[in-house]
């Protein structure tokens, strides 16, 4: 039996394609301006997100690190044994267990973070510079709604988000956003 969709529904499946399209191509032409600079620095996007997720964790053991990353221990051994050499993380024995190895962010680990921010923030700042103000009040409040929309289906569907994105769960809404109701499919 065919399914005969109504002109509404494929309106909104239209639209619905038409903001992911344009969203993903706007984040893939960012990404891709925001590796380069950091690439001609000498770190990979592994590296990135290897001190992302200690960043957020304060520290993890090699194991843990490994299945986080979905690599084996050696592989992340090796990724470590790298990132070490570059002064970027630490690796320390727990004191309770020494056959635990614990890694963490160094200073410079943490300041290479930051610079990425920098990055980050000075290339946005670039590109919303282009919008003019009415623009940018639209922009703003349908972020304001994207993000509460993620964080609605973060609590629906929290297997889709796993347990890298744990931080979601903590962010508080900004004051704009504070009493949008945002529904829950």
């Amino acid at each position: 039996m065919a399914r005969i969709s109504s002109p509404e529904s494929t309106t909104r499946r239209d639209a619905l394609t038409g903001v992911s399209d344009e969203l993903n191509g706007a984040v893939r032409l960012l990404r891709c301006a925001a590796t380069g600079r950091m690439v001609k620095q000498g770190v990979s996007m592994t590296h990135v997100h290897v001190m992302w997720r200690l960043e957020e964790s304060g520290e993890l053991t090699m194991s843990h690190l490994a299945d986080s990353l979905d690599v084996s221990l050696s592989n992340a051994t090796g990724l470590i044994d790298r990132m070490e050499e570059r002064g970027l993380v630490e690796r320390t024995r727990d004191t309770d267990d020494r056959r635990v190895v614990l890694v963490r962010l160094t200073p410079a680990g943490t300041e290479v973070l930051d610079e990425i921010q920098i990055m980050k923030r000075d290339l946005m700042t670039a590109v919303l510079e282009r919008l003019d103000d009415r623009q940018l009040d639209r922009l703003h409040s349908a972020l304001i709604d994207f993000r509460a929309a993620v964080r609605a289906e973060e609590i629906a569907n929290p297997i889709l988000f796993g347990t890298y994105h744990d931080h979601l769960r903590h962010e508080q809404p900004t004051e704009a956003a504070e009493g949008r109701e945002i529904t829950v499919r």
